[in-house]
Parts: C-alpha cells; structure tokens; sequence
C-alpha cells in the first residue's frame, strides 16, 4: 500500500499544492475586487470587503452617473476598428513576406521587431501632432490607427510564421486553373490559416482594449474608453474603490470572454504558427 500511496504524496506536495498556492495568489486579487465591489459603500471601510449583504449598487451607479456605457462602446469602436484594420495590412503583408523574394526583406522584418522594443511613451508625440494636423485628435479613427501601429508589426510576423507552413504548390495549383493572385490568397491560403488570424485578431484586439496612453493623450473628451474612464474614478482626495472595482470588473469582462470563448483557437493557432514557421 506505501508503494502506491507514496507517489500521490508526492503529486500532492510537489504539483498539487504549489499549483494550488500559485492559483490563490493570481486569482486573489481579482476576488478582492469582486467582493469589494459588490460591498456596501458605507460599510467598507468600517467593516470590510465581505459577500454578506451583497449590492449591485456599485454596477448600477456605474452605468447610471459615470456613463460607463458609453465608454464601452467608445473601446469596442476602436478595438473592433484596430482589428479590421490590423488584420487587413498583416494578413496582405504577411503573405507578400511568405511569397515573394525582394531587397530589403529581411531588413524590413527586423525592423518590425525593432519597432516593438521602443517604448509606447516616444511615439506618443510625434503621433499627438500629427493627429493634431491632420484634425483626427480626440476622434476614434486617432485611436485606431495609433492602436495599429502597435499591434501591426507583431501582427505580421505571427502571419508569416504561420502561412510559411502552407505549401506554396497550393498557391500555383490555384493560379493554374485561373485564379489570380489575390483570389488564390482568399480562396486558398485564408480558409487554412484561419486559426492564426483569429489567434491574430484575438491578440489585436486585446492589445487595443488594454491599451492606456494613446486613449489619454489622443482620445479623453469626446472619445474616452474605458481604461481612461476607470482611472477618473481615481479623485485628488477620495477614491470612490466601489465604483474603481466595479469599473474595472467590468473593464475586463468582454477580454476574458472573448479568451474563454476561443481559447482552443487561439492556441492552436500560436502553437502551429510557432512548429509551422
């Protein structure tokens, strides 16, 4: 009996328990800003965050007063926005990179990894003034093409790793039986990369849904997403932690749907994309 229950000891100390202790620890914060937001305002600090007595006053005060739900409309604007746009510029060069051969190719893939090691906080700037020239500041368009230029670069090499896995023989096979080039990429090479665009399309849109600066310093007045509304609940001498946990309990919600939802998807494209290229 020692000879089988030994090594179910051992799981339980050495896999179990230390995954248990690492679940609690990333897990917990969430939970405390569950309890706190669904706690009672004039008993929170006097009595604590606590599940008895529960309210939903917090969530409804969040929609009624702040306005939150213009502030989620504001997000899925520029994040739905950011993902067509990312999409439809990775997914054509990323296919241009896996097919053809031309100067300056490798240079042009290095420099998009270059791009992704400078801090957000030196483009804002140089993005700000143009914004301001052209008349896009404070508008959703400002917000999704400064968004783009975050989420494109890594975009397109995700793309490239996974459609170097698909056969370029496909590709010919196509164009021999009359296709063109563009039908041979809509007919052909998309409906078998359709797990990395949508691993793709999942991680652009939850780039642009997190993303903070470029709300605050384009966007803030008419446009204002949720992250910039979350951190106005933040005053100069209260902070209203009610209102901040439900904010950001709700903030967070459509991301981790959306992950939960397509969650097999989403690997299986970065794990072929990642064997394939």
């Amino acid at each position: 009996m020692a000879l089988h229950t030994r090594p179910l000891h051992k799981r339980i100390l050495l896999v179990e328990l230390p995954m248990l202790a690492i679940l609690i620890f990333t897990l917990g914060p969430y939970l405390w800003m569950f309890l706190t937001s669904v706690s009672d305002e004039a008993t929170l600090f006097t009595e604590g965050p606590s599940i008895w007595n529960a309210t939903l006053e917090n969530y409804s005060r969040l929609f009624r007063t702040v306005g939150f739900g213009s502030n989620l409309l504001d997000s899925f604007i520029v994040a739905l926005g950011t993902v067509a746009v990312g999409l439809s510029l990775s997914v054509t060069a990323a296919y241009a990179f896996s097919r053809f051969n031309f100067r300056g190719k490798r240079i042009l893939m290095l420099q998009f990894l270059l791009i992704n090691m400078f801090p957000l906080v030196l483009l804002i700037l140089p993005l700000f003034v143009l914004m301001r020239v052209l008349g896009l500041l404070d508008t959703h368009l400002a917000l999704i093409i400064a968004n783009s230029t975050i989420a494109i670069p890594f975009s397109i090499w995700m793309m490239v790793s996974y459609m170097n896995g698909i056969p370029r023989s496909l590709d010919e096979a196509a164009m021999t039986d009359g296709c063109t080039r563009l039908q041979a990429l809509r007919r052909v090479v998309l409906p078998l990369c359709m797990p990395g665009i949508i691993a793709t399309g999942i991680y652009i849109f939850i780039t642009a849904w997190n993303e903070y600066l470029y709300a605050l310093t384009l966007g803030g007045r008419n446009v204002r997403t949720i992250t910039v509304a979350v951190q106005t609940l933040i005053g100069e001498y209260e902070v209203q932690w009610g209102l901040l946990t439900a904010g950001g309990i709700v903030g967070a919600m459509p991301a981790t749907v959306l992950f939960l939802l397509v969650q097999r998807r989403l690997i299986s494209g970065l794990t072929q994309g990642a064997v394939k290229g």
